[in-house]
């Protein structure tokens, strides 16, 4: 999950979406033929509305992971002011994966 102090924007939505705390889903396949395991990620969807929004229709944008990463530092920026957010960590840095 991911949450948003600010209304942010994504390329693959309609228009702005209102701050809130979202899923986001990562599909992952492994690659076959190493000598170890490892997963390449073939798609990262935003599930909206946000998570505290009335039920509803609930759809999934697929979203490029690096966009996402830029839209949460720009919301961390505008909450602390523009601080400096150097330390940040990027929402594939923490983990976030559901």
């Amino acid at each position: 999950m991911v949450t948003f102090a600010h209304p942010f924007w994504m390329s693959s939505a309609d228009g702005t979406l209102p701050a809130g705390t979202y899923r986001v889903a990562i599909d992952e396949e492994q690659l076959l033929g190493l000598s170890f395991v490892a997963y390449r990620r073939v798609a990262t969807m935003l599930q909206t509305p946000a998570v505290s929004a009335p039920p509803g229709r609930s759809t999934s944008l697929s979203i490029d992971p690096v966009e996402l990463d830029a839209a949460l530092l720009r919301d961390r920026q505008e909450t602390a002011g523009h601080a400096d957010v150097s330390s940040a960590i990027s929402f594939a840095e923490r983990g976030a994966f559901i």
